[in-house]
């Protein structure tokens, strides 16, 4: 590309909310050029792919929405493409997907790649350009786009310009956040990056650590605050991960982050109650040990009876009454998250009072924003992926709509 150049619209960042923008505009015949700063596309939407691709849910849309922090920014870009036209959009691509036991919703094959291979053979034959290893640098004194590529730096004036360059989490697939800060100077206001869908740190023994590393919580319930969960999670070296922790990480870090630490209560019986259990253990022959009647009477063995023992004094374990009410309110205390740069995905960007409902920035008209790069914040289970192809589809739109009516003015004026 020749170092000063005009288009009609730019798309600044290849994820699945860029592409979306992009394929609305393609649909109008809309000449659109994709520059990314990776060698190639979509890394991050390929790295959600390697344990199966969870596209959306099956959850009933009320259910679905309530997933969602703002609840009513996000709700007007599900009513426009919701998790079933997802799954039509998909099958339009070839793409057939499939009910999970835990109502996730999966392409057959379980993977990314078929897909966005699809999806890309699709943009380029509509006149979609990509552009890899641009990286976006800011603006210039004129209000033109600056990239940096393997021949020097490159100038680009255009009448749209679509940024979609993710939050701060992943930074090594691309998403590095280092866009905000280019957005703060022109007096674009962003809130801070935090980590979401992530980890938290705990102090195990030595022993529990070494034995229990990598080891599963299955069929547990977890409780933050008001909000409680039923899952599985994962113990760590460094504590605790896992689609249970993910799911309530926001109410997790609000807790630290204005208490200082969390409490969390597990439940390792979420089926039976606390009655029952209580019984068990008073009905506990003399010459069964205690492990041994937790493991047969209760089911409580391996990972649970060790995260249970871990958690207890040894007079708690030998206090039937008290025994019984932790196994279903087992408390543990938990000061800190992992980094962002470990999160699955990241709360915090654009704040929603620069945008209008179209996404475009109120003080830059032409100028939109989609994705992780705005302030909003959803757990794992698809719903990520649902909202940021739903805002593309959302700022898409909108960016058509501005250039007709561009158009219409100039054409007026002349």
């Amino acid at each position: 590309m020749s170092a000063n150049i005009s288009l009609n619209a730019v798309i600044i960042g290849a994820g699945p909310a860029g592409l979306m923008a992009a394929e609305q505009l393609a649909r109008h015949n809309i000449l659109v050029t994709i520059f990314d700063a990776m060698p190639s596309v979509g890394r991050k939407f390929l790295r959600a792919g390697i344990g199966g691709l969870n596209l959306t849910h099956s959850e009933n849309k009320s259910d679905f929405l309530k997933r969602y922090t703002p609840v009513h920014q996000i709700e007007p870009w599900l009513k426009r493409f919701d998790a079933d036209a997802l799954i039509s959009w998909a099958k339009e691509l070839g793409i057939d997907t499939f009910v999970g036991s835990s109502g996730r919703i999966f392409p057959m094959q379980k993977k990314a790649a078929p897909l966005l291979r699809a999806w890309l053979k699709r943009l380029k034959d509509s006149g979609v350009n990509i552009e890899t290893r641009h990286r976006w640098l800011g603006w210039d004194e004129h209000g033109n786009l600056r990239f940096q590529n393997s021949e020097g730096e490159l100038t680009v004036r255009s009448e749209v310009v679509i940024f979609a360059l993710g939050g701060g989490s992943w930074p090594r697939l691309g998403s590095d956040g280092r866009w905000m800060e280019i957005f703060r100077q022109r007096g674009i206001n962003c809130q801070p990056f935090r980590s979401s869908n992530c980890g938290f740190n705990y102090s195990w023994s030595d022993n529990f650590q070494r034995e229990q590393q990598g080891q599963p919580l299955k069929n547990v319930c977890l409780t933050s605050q008001i909000s409680s969960k039923k899952g599985d999670a994962t113990i760590s070296a460094y504590g605790l991960e896992g689609s249970l922790i993910y799911g309530l990480s926001a109410s997790i870090q609000d807790q630290i982050s204005n208490k200082g630490q969390a409490i969390v209560y597990w439940d390792l019986l979420p089926d039976r109650s606390v009655t029952d259990i209580r019984g068990k253990l008073q009905n506990r022959r003399s010459k069964d040990s205690l492990s041994n009647m937790l493991r047969k009477q209760l089911g409580i063995s391996g990972s649970k009876l060790a995260l249970l023992k871990e958690l207890t004094s040894k007079e708690q374990m030998q206090n039937i009454d008290a025994l019984a009410e932790l196994i279903k309110n087992l408390p543990q205390i938990l000061p800190s998250c992992r980094p962002i740069s470990e999160a699955i995905s990241t709360a915090g960007g654009v704040d929603f009072e620069q945008l209008t409902e179209g996404l475009m920035l109120k003080s830059a008209p032409g100028i939109f924003c989609v994705g992780e790069m705005l302030d909003w914040d959803a757990p794992t289970g698809g719903y990520l992926l649902t909202a940021c192809f739903a805002s593309g589809v959302v700022a898409g739109e909108a960016a058509v709509k501005y250039l007709s009516q561009r158009s219409k003015t100039i054409g007026t004026s002349n």
